[in-house]
């Protein structure tokens, strides 16, 4: 199979596009992390150093260790995400689809509390110049615009984000230096005993960890990102990232422990290692890197939503190439979803500090997720056992300890990003199963016992000629194989009388970028089967892609494109065409369980939100005719009904008797 690989080669130009994609998230997390350790508590010496030691563990471990030395590697021909990751390992057991749809859902709730979040704690830095400011129009403002530009694509906010982030990392270094160096002492906290003594000997240190951890929970967007930049950009770039952002913390520690039994207040440990004449300036570049934060998340999402509609994870929706690149898409669904989601948000929770509540809870479990699947890879990549179980027993030990810290967050805000992710799960396992009973209940036909018949057809001339090409989208398997649904339309629904018959199959590869196709010969030059085979990141433009294959197949002399109608011939006129697209509709004779009934009736109420059949693959509508036929699944059990047979009526009779000779 011919593949685009995405070159991994690192660039100039890779690594400014790495920077303005990639670490938005995690790049601004040194706004809110160290205020929210200490909370409204008074500063103890003994939670910066632990916290401290916390974040540096953290960010080594998680973020370095597993994100970006291992799973970036589980890439799928370039592309990453937990999707991705999921369709490399997905043939290895059918379970795995369980913990791709968890963490699929709660990243993408994850989407609509980052960019509030982290706008929100950089606009609010104005109240060091202003208290009585109103933030939230502001935050809303810029999230319109935010949303407004993502139809432009990634290349577009790439470039122009990406120097702003250099310049952001840069001010992250500096200022947490000058407080840092200043008190070298501050650096002993990269001795892991002070993370262990916060959190097994502190009143209140195993809990500090659901605060610990805002500092990575861009590490999945990282991955999902892969596709934009490529693997070699981000390892490269992650160096600087992440001396950048442990200087800051550092430097904040630095200015804590000037304050030790003070308490914050409205206080940010972030500003307040700012000079006061570079304050303005700072809080400016803040809300630009913030603005950033927002896009790694958004970005992601896409990615992430595309994946899952071509594995059928998720309910078809338009998908918008705004550029040549690959991995520059745009959703607008998703795109107007998750505006509504940071809008609701930013009204709901209104400050930063009440966002944090309900931050991390939901990553904590895309995280793990993506440790169950990533453990599947290294089985599938035949890597040793032992190897496998000691991944499995460290990340699954942090990860849950993350886990369990976060659920203190529950009824404190974390309950919002549970309920969008349990809902946008709900709709995933539904549309899956309701496609895979589908699929399951579909009743086929051998195709070659009808071949003989529909050559027929197409020679009856008493027969209103159909088109000259007509085409069926069909789901069987083999190419000997049909639905007795298309057999039905064929020869009872309006006989269709055709020149030659098509029948297509699209087939979703587990791989992103394969574009090929099948021929199976079934009539010559009467009756074909065509297989394409995409990768799950390829529009399936069927269209376009039968006109392709019609023009190949007139050089091979295996088809005439041309009309059979005279006057059209004589002037090199080729035939019509017309697809056929069968809409199947839930019968009211099936008899399901309840279960299986709630899933199918739950598939096709989204079926009726989602993008149609033909537009999903691609088709000219004025050239497609839709036919709805019902779905019998599980039909009702055999009944019997007897006919009562009619005594004459004496009106009968007498009729009888004068009707005689």
């Amino acid at each position: 199979m011919s593949e685009r690989l995405h070159p991994n080669k690192v660039t100039a130009g890779g690594l400014l596009i790495a920077l303005g994609i990639i670490y938005g998230d995690i790049g601004t997390s040194p706004l809110y992390v160290m205020r929210a350790v200490t909370g409204s508590t008074a500063i103890e010496e003994e939670v910066v150093l632990g916290a401290l030691s916390c974040v540096f563990w953290t960010l080594t471990l998680l973020t370095t260790i597993k994100y970006v030395s291992l799973i970036l590697h589980a890439d799928n021909r370039g592309e990453g995400g937990i999707f991705a990751l999921y369709a490399l390992v997905r043939k290895n057991a059918r379970w795995l689809l369980i913990p791709a749809i968890i963490g699929g859902s709660a990243l993408l709730a994850d989407g609509i509390i980052t960019p509030p979040i982290s706008i929100s704690s950089a606009v609010e830095g104005l109240r060091k110049l202003n208290p009585d400011i109103q933030t939230v129009p502001i935050v809303l403002s810029i999230l319109t615009v935010l949303f407004s530009i993502q139809h432009f694509g990634t290349k577009l906010v790439g470039h122009s984000f990406g120097p702003v982030m250099l310049g952001w990392f840069a001010m992250l270094a500096v200022l947490g230096a000058s407080w840092a160096f200043a008190n070298p002492s501050i650096f002993k906290a990269l001795d892991p005993g002070y993370a262990v003594r916060l959190l097994f000997f502190h009143e209140d240190g195993f809990w500090i960890l659901g605060a610990i951890f805002l500092c990575t929970t861009g590490a999945e967007a990282l991955y999902s990102d892969l596709g934009h930049c490529g693997r070699g950009n981000i390892q490269v770039s992650w160096v600087f990232v992440k001396i950048a952002l442990l200087l800051n913390y550092f430097g904040q520690g630095a200015w804590m422990l000037t304050q030790i039994g003070t308490n914050l207040g409205e206080s940010n440990p972030f500003y307040e290692i700012m000079p006061s004449w570079f304050l303005l300036p700072g809080i400016i570049i803040s809300t630009c890197a913030a603005i950033i934060a927002s896009q790694a998340l958004i970005s992601g999402s896409f990615t992430l939503a595309t994946e899952a509609m071509r594995l059928s994870v998720l309910p078809k929706a338009k998908i918008v190439y705004p550029t040549e690149l690959k991995g520059q898409i745009y959703v607008p669904a998703v795109n107007l979803l998750l505006f509504i989601g940071c809008v609701l948000v930013v009204l709901y929770f209104r400050e930063s500090a009440h966002m944090e509540a309900a931050y991390g809870l939901a990553i904590t479990l895309t995280m793990l997720m993506t440790t169950v699947l990533f453990a599947n890879y290294l089985l599938r990549k035949q890597v040793p056992k032992i190897f496998v179980g000691l991944f499995l027993a460290l990340y699954l030990s942090i990860e849950g300890a993350f886990l369990l810290a976060n659920l203190l967050k529950f009824f404190h805000g974390g309950w919002f990003t549970v309920l969008v992710a349990s809902g946008v799960g709900l709709i995933m396992y539904a549309w899956n199963s309701g496609s895979r009973l589908k699929m399951a209940y579909t009743e086929y036909e051998s195709l070659p016992q009808h071949l003989q018949a529909l050559e027929a057809l197409s020679k009856d001339e008493s027969v209103p000629k159909y088109a000259t090409h007509l085409i069926y989208m069909t789901g069987a398997p083999f190419p000997k194989l049909i639905e007795s649904k298309v057999v039905y339309s064929l020869f009872h629904v309006h006989p269709k009388r055709a020149d030659v018959y098509w029948f297509i199959h699209v087939n979703v590869l587990d791989v992103p970028y394969t574009t090929e196709y099948e021929v199976t010969t079934l009539i010559p030059k009467k009756v074909f089967r065509i297989d394409f085979n995409l990768g799950f990141r390829v529009e399936p433009r069927v269209n376009l892609f039968f006109k392709k294959i019609i023009e190949d197949m007139a050089l091979r002399g295996e088809v005439d494109p041309m009309s059979r109608y005279s006057s059209l011939r004589a002037n090199e006129i080729q035939g019509d065409t017309r697809f056929v697209v069968l809409h199947k509709e839930l019968s009211f004779e099936s008899d399901l369980p309840w279960l299986d009934k709630m899933l199918m009736e739950g598939y096709f109420f989204l079926r009726k939100l989602s993008l149609t059949e033909e537009r999903s693959f691609g088709l000219d509508t004025s050239s497609v005719t839709k036919e709805l036929v019902p779905l019998v699944l599980s039909p009702a059990r055999d009944f019997e009904l007897r006919r009562v047979e009619e005594e004459p009526s004496q009106f009968s009779l007498q009729l009888g008797r004068q009707g005689k000779p």
